[in-house]
């Protein structure tokens, strides 16, 4: 495995109910609780689960590919070649994170601002993040 495959796999394994689990077709897969928010890859590439809205979204702004197997749906490519590529494929990871450590946060609208800043997100990713916070919290 490359160094960039590791410290992507060390990085994602560290965000908090992130368990790391082996991919049915090759390297390995992230998940938060049951829910997988996407896999890497041995040779690089990144496939990542989101709404169709983030994806299109993501897609309109060359953010990511369109997923090779499944173009369809909401699942994006993101080719990590090199290790300068290594920061934007966290990114990309850590939105798909974000949909699920939402719901589980105690504070959710105190967590996506905070990670709003982190991510360095525009307003429509923060909008588009805003819709998995429970509405109990945003009220």
């Amino acid at each position: 495995m490359s160094g960039r495959f590791e410290e992507f796999k060390k990085a994602v394994a560290s965000w908090t109910g992130v368990s790391v689990h082996p991919h049915r077709f090759g390297g390995r897969e992230f998940r938060f609780g049951n829910a997988e928010i996407g896999h890497v890859h041995a040779f690089g590439d990144v496939d990542i689960p989101f709404t169709r809205a983030i994806r299109d979204a993501l897609l309109s702004a060359g953010l990511a590919e369109k997923h090779r197997w499944v173009p369809n749906s909401g699942w994006v490519t993101f080719s990590l070649r090199s290790e300068k590529q290594l920061p934007h494929a966290l990114w990309l990871m850590r939105l798909s994170y974000l949909r699920y450590a939402l719901k589980q946060a105690a504070n959710p609208e105190q967590v996506l601002e905070e990670e709003t800043g982190k991510l360095l997100l525009s307003s429509q990713f923060a909008s588009l993040l805003r819709q998995h916070v429970p509405r109990a919290s945003s009220a």
